[in-house]
């Protein structure tokens, strides 16, 4: 490649550092969403710790590059943890045996430290993060991403390409102006040759923690998720509820799974999960299929 002033541009040598140690790596996936405010953070929590819990067996760990607004470690109840460094590199937060978090959240000095940072700085961390967290053999690295498409979806596709990215996760709400930017979220994966796993609808309904009761606060007046997963021939993988008890949890950083076992949001979790996992299992046969 040629930059403006006529030198060819060399390859950038962290590519081959991401892909070295992200090589013991399975599935690597990113959860997206076009608008903030949607949950996708909590939906990365709650998917990374149904993986974990569903089998000791299977290693996950949670990449947070929303550099500035980490919202993990709140969220999966690991504020004030460090992370500490080795010769093999920096050590995730584990929060299970079979769990683990990084996250720039746990390098700042205060949880209300504000991160003001340009692309090239951010980029620069989502670098590091790739190339020196030492995740070990990882079955799931899920990486929590901003909202929209910024310069931290371009850096991290730009090294998971390269190190044999999964696929993406998109998170919506029901109403238009949800999917709307969705959307969009959806062509940049396209344009960029990423897989798309499927879509999550959020807060579909929501379910009064006393009656049981459920009424629609954001209404699908186009249909929601459902109807553009069908339209753009997209897996769809399922809805969850707007469920007070869970943002509860999320906010007391309490695991949602043994807080409250019979929710029916984990009835609907597990069907999602499932169906992650088999589009894992399909893309990756699809590939093998592509290169014998």
């Amino acid at each position: 490649m040629i930059c403006a002033s006529g030198i060819a541009r060399q390859p950038d040598p962290t590519i081959d550092l991401v892909k070295e140690r992200l090589s013991t790596v399975k599935n690597k996936l990113m959860v997206l969403s076009g608008k903030g405010g949607v949950g996708k953070s909590t939906i990365t929590s709650l998917i990374s710790r149904f993986l974990a819990a569903s089998n000791a067996d299977i290693n996950v760990a949670i990449l947070d590059i929303d550099i500035c607004g980490p919202s993990q470690p709140r969220v999966l109840g690991v504020i004030g943890e460090q992370v500490h460094q080795s010769g093999s590199g920096w050590s995730p937060v584990y929060i299970e045996d079979n769990l683990s978090l990084m996250s720039i959240g746990f390098l700042l000095t205060s949880p209300s430290d504000a991160v003001i940072w340009r692309g090239p700085k951010k980029n620069g961390m989502i670098r590091q993060f790739l190339s020196e967290v030492d995740w070990g053999s990882l079955d799931y690295l899920i990486l929590d991403t901003p909202p929209g498409t910024s310069d931290e979806h371009l850096s991290a596709t730009s090294y998971l390409k390269d190190a044999g990215i999964t696929g993406v996760i998109i998170v919506t709400t029901p109403q238009q102006v949800a999917l709307l930017d969705v959307r969009k979220e959806i062509d940049f994966c396209r344009k960029v040759n990423i897989p798309i796993l499927g879509v999550i609808e959020n807060m579909s309904i929501f379910m009064c923690p006393n009656c049981k009761n459920s009424v629609e606060i954001f209404p699908a007046l186009t249909g929601g998720g459902y109807a553009m997963a069908k339209e753009l021939n997209i897996e769809f993988l399922g809805s969850l509820p707007l469920d007070p008890l869970l943002a509860k949890c999320c906010d007391e950083g309490k695991n949602f799974l043994t807080e409250l076992p019979e929710s029916p949001t984990i009835l609907t979790l597990q069907t999602i999960v499932q169906k992650i996992i088999e589009q894992c299992e399909k893309i990756k046969n699809n590939y093998e299929i592509d290169i014998t």
